[in-house]
């Protein structure tokens, strides 16, 4: 009984066609682009495919949760209130460490709303900062006294909530730009929504 040996091409030869009406695919060519007549540079990975860095990887470890436009305003109002409630109990209301924790909570807030409702990030941010303030406000005399006390502090610490929105609008702004540039790569690639027009 014979046995038959297969000989692997050396380097610098090239792979013989298989016989027209034959189903084998020459050696090296997937099966799938010998039946298409596609030849084998067809599925070599894209050019353009750059290695990610360590900062990119470490913020996709992150949970990146998609919240509507009212959740996250909730979600920032929420959080804000709890900060402020804290900042008063323990630290008697400081406005500077208030500021201070309002900044990522904007931009956690940019970062987690949903693609589709960017624009309602800088606009609920503002929002969550008043009412945060309103255990650090110190008003008297009913609800007069602490609206009173309220608008007060808002002009007072006007820095801190310009620097949130601000945080909040460029990280929206990001986002929306790198969503839009995507979706033009993608309509430019063979099989894309223009190309099939």
């Amino acid at each position: 009984m014979e046995q038959y040996r297969t000989r692997t091409p050396q380097h610098g030869q090239q792979a013989r066609p298989s016989a027209p009406g034959s189903s084998r695919a020459p050696i090296g060519v997937p099966a799938g682009a010998a039946a298409n007549g596609e030849n084998a540079a067809v599925h070599r990975p894209a050019d353009d495919a750059r290695p990610v860095p360590p900062t990119g990887l470490a913020l996709r470890r992150l949970p990146s949760p998609r919240l509507t436009g009212l959740g996250g305003g909730l979600f920032a109002a929420a959080l804000m209130f709890v900060l402020g409630t804290l900042d008063s109990l323990l630290l008697d209301g400081s406005p500077t460490v208030y500021g201070v924790l309002f900044l990522p909570v904007s931009a956690v807030t940019a970062l987690w709303v949903r693609p589709v409702d960017l624009v309602t990030a800088p606009i609920c941010v503002p929002i969550a900062f008043a009412v945060g303030i309103v255990p650090i406000a110190g008003g008297v005399g009913g609800f007069g006294g602490q609206a009173m006390a309220v608008v007060t502090a808002l002009a007072l610490h006007a820095g801190w909530l310009y620097a949130g929105t601000l945080v909040a609008g460029v990280i929206a702004t990001v986002r929306k730009v790198r969503m839009m540039s995507r979706r033009r790569r993608g309509s430019k690639k063979p099989g894309g929504p223009a190309s099939r027009l």
